[in-house]
């Protein structure tokens, strides 16, 4: 099967990621604060890095339950600070939990946060039609400048791009993919 040139052939976690994951839209609230958790963690490493790693952090960060995580304490954080598992980076697992305690705020005001992600774009997935790679766009600078006014961390335009392009609400499969 043709697939995007980044995909990994020689990874079996990432082929599965490519095929049966990546671009797929997601209105799963739990599985879109797994997203915004693992690509938090993902700045300034490889994805494939991240994924290779991911059942590491569905153990150690409570099968990604938001209302636990963002009721970490000192002495959680201080665990994962010594978990050789997962990416043990102060400010990210700091993130991780304010992130979860405005993951939930946003819940609250918008009935869920698939509402509110998703009403960026009228609930319409956005098909890249140009074959250009991205990093960004206007969609996400909007997306990450709410997020981060809202007191998120580790949410720059970067992140949410391709942390649209992971839940789905960017279709940025290359035309040359049998996903595209």
């Amino acid at each position: 099967m043709p697939r995007c040139r980044w995909a990994n052939l020689s990874n079996p976690l990432y082929l599965k990621y490519h095929d049966e994951e990546w671009g797929v839209p997601s209105y799963d609230d739990t599985y879109l604060f797994e997203m915004l958790l693992l690509e938090s963690f993902q700045a300034g490493l490889s994805w494939e890095c991240i994924l290779n790693k991911r059942e590491s952090f569905r153990e150690s960060f409570d099968n990604f339950d938001y209302h636990k995580i963002a009721a970490y304490d000192s002495q959680k954080v201080n665990e994962l600070l010594q978990n050789k598992n997962i990416v043990r980076n102060k400010l990210k697992i700091n993130a991780a939990i304010k992130n979860a305690q405005v993951f939930i705020s946003i819940q609250k005001e918008y009935g869920s946060f698939s509402n509110y992600i998703w009403r960026f774009t009228n609930n319409k997935i956005i098909k890249n039609t140009t074959g250009i790679i991205q990093t960004h766009s206007d969609l996400s600078d909007k997306i990450s400048a709410d997020l981060y006014k809202r007191g998120m961390r580790f949410v720059g335009t970067v992140i949410i791009y391709s942390y649209l392009e992971a839940i789905g609400v960017l279709n940025d499969h290359e035309p040359t993919c049998d996903k595209y």
